[in-house]
């Protein structure tokens, strides 16, 4: 009986690494139904395999001819044809894995895919596991571990933003990075090791501290993009919030650009809350429409309005409104003094009518200022939109290159901690403990990158978060 072949993009942990040196093949298109699906082959086998499957329309079999060519003619399975394909072939080490690859694009449909990966699977492949034909690349030498970690990033990036970030991470660019620190430390070293060797002359300030301390700032400055990097992929929560009609629903349209929240002149039309997918600065937001906050007339808005607060508590940035049309309320300024300045920005809305008050009298938390709103006539709204995206980015704002995995974070603060205690210990001229600190730092950067040794069980998990077939 033939192996059945599994869906693409289907998880499975695993706990150690498979082997290297077979024939592995997958789905490598996404599950569904499409116009086109691809399966992939890569090892020693795929032309063996290729040439089992597939029949050519003219010409001879794919092993027989140059690799780098696309191929024209069906799939069978001896006398039955499975289906219309194109066969694309890559010799080893010129492939994405660094072996023979042979790639078969078929129609899109589940049937024909699973028929033509368990033909491949009868005639020898194994099923490859998650994340497998990339962990190869790795292993051979054609991606270091922020490459392959930047290839699943791509694949699952939900906005352009996220997208920019891992084509910078696969192109090398934080491999750049770490590269120009791993030298800065590099040099400590030897002037480290220098000193074991001439102890009369020292190691001068420019050897030693200067680099460390160029190193550390690279380091700082790499790190402080973590928060945004986190947000990229996991995304923001943004909560409206402000007393019954103070334009939380046509502002969460306005930032929008279309209707998804029922705006109305009557107080307490959202009486739950809303969400809606929004988009800044490369950020996934979920824009939140809440309750009108005030003092309760009935058990179904008191619990309205505590469930608006309990997203206010949870939100990773609030809009504030206030109604600049009338005048300020008690349920205004209860609402004001009950919410820090940090992660909150103020809005008075409907700057398109007269104001009903002068800006200071609204006595903002930390000495803030207001963004002044019109929904109607997109007044401030772009600048607010900035303010949104520069509050939830931090030292990030204006930077391409983010942090965004807890692995990378993770060794970068190993990193920022050995350097800080090799600062601290050239200073009382402790260079032995210098040189452990300094061997220390550049160790936590090789297992970041990949050119140090990576645990097993550490490699296994990175490469079972990717699709089977990627």
């Amino acid at each position: 009986m033939r192996p059945r072949a599994a869906p693409a993009c289907e998880h499975r942990g695993v706990s150690r690494l498979p082997p290297v040196h077979d024939t592995i093949a997958a789905i490598a298109s996404a599950p569904g139904v499409g116009a086109v699906g691809v399966v992939r082959l890569s090892g020693p086998d795929a032309y063996r395999i290729a040439d089992a499957l597939f029949a050519p329309r003219r010409g001879g079999p794919p092993s027989a001819r140059p690799a780098g060519r696309v191929v024209y003619g069906t799939v069978v399975d001896g006398e039955r044809v499975v289906d219309e394909a194109l066969l694309l072939t890559f010799r080893a080490p010129r492939s994405y894995t660094a072996q023979d690859v042979v790639e078969l694009q078929t129609h899109g449909g589940p049937a024909v895919l699973r028929a033509t990966l368990d033909l491949c699977l009868a005639h020898g492949a194994r099923l490859a596991g998650p994340g497998e034909f990339t962990l190869r690349a790795y292993l051979n030498g054609r991606l270091d571990l922020l490459q392959a970690e930047s290839v699943l990033e791509l694949v699952n990036a939900q906005t352009d933003g996220a997208r920019r970030n891992a084509a910078l991470g696969l192109g090398g660019a934080l491999g750049a990075r770490l590269d120009g620190i791993q030298s800065e430390i590099t040099e400590a070293y030897a002037a480290v090791q220098a000193a074991f060797d001439y102890p009369d002359e020292g190691v001068p300030e420019a050897r030693l501290e200067d680099p460390l301390e160029r190193s550390l700032g690279e380091v700082r400055r790499l790190l402080s993009t973590a928060a945004a990097g986190r947000l990229s992929r996991q995304g923001a929560r943004l909560a409206l919030l402000g007393r019954p009609n103070a334009g939380k629903s046509s502002l969460l349209n306005a930032l929008l650009g279309y209707e998804r929240s029922i705006v109305s002149d009557t107080p307490g039309t959202t009486r739950d809350y809303l969400e809606a997918p929004l988009v800044l600065a490369g950020i996934p937001l979920t824009a939140i429409d809440t309750a009108g906050i005030r003092e309760a007339g009935d058990a179904v808005e008191a619990s309205g309005v505590e469930q608006a607060r309990r997203i206010a508590a949870n939100a990773d940035l609030r809009l504030v409104l206030i109604d600049g049309s009338e005048p300020l309320t008690a349920d205004d300024r209860e609402l004001l003094a009950s919410l820090p300045a940090e992660r909150t920005l103020f809005v008075v809305s409907k700057r398109d009518k007269p104001a009903a008050f002068p800006e200071r009298a609204l006595e903002l938390p930390g000495g803030a200022r207001p963004h002044a709103v019109s929904a109607l006539t997109g007044e401030g709204l772009d600048a607010l939109k900035e303010a949104i995206a520069a509050t939830l980015l931090g030292d990030a704002a204006g930077t391409e290159l983010w942090i965004t995995q807890e692995r990378h974070v993770a060794a970068l603060s190993a990193v920022e901690g050995h350097l800080e205690r090799a600062l601290g210990l050239a200073a009382s001229g402790e260079l032995d403990l210098v040189s452990l600190e300094l061997q220390d730092a550049l160790t936590a950067l090789g297992q970041m990158t990949g050119r140090h040794h990576v645990a097993e069980e550490a490699l296994a998990s990175i490469f079972a978060a990717f699709c089977v077939g990627k």
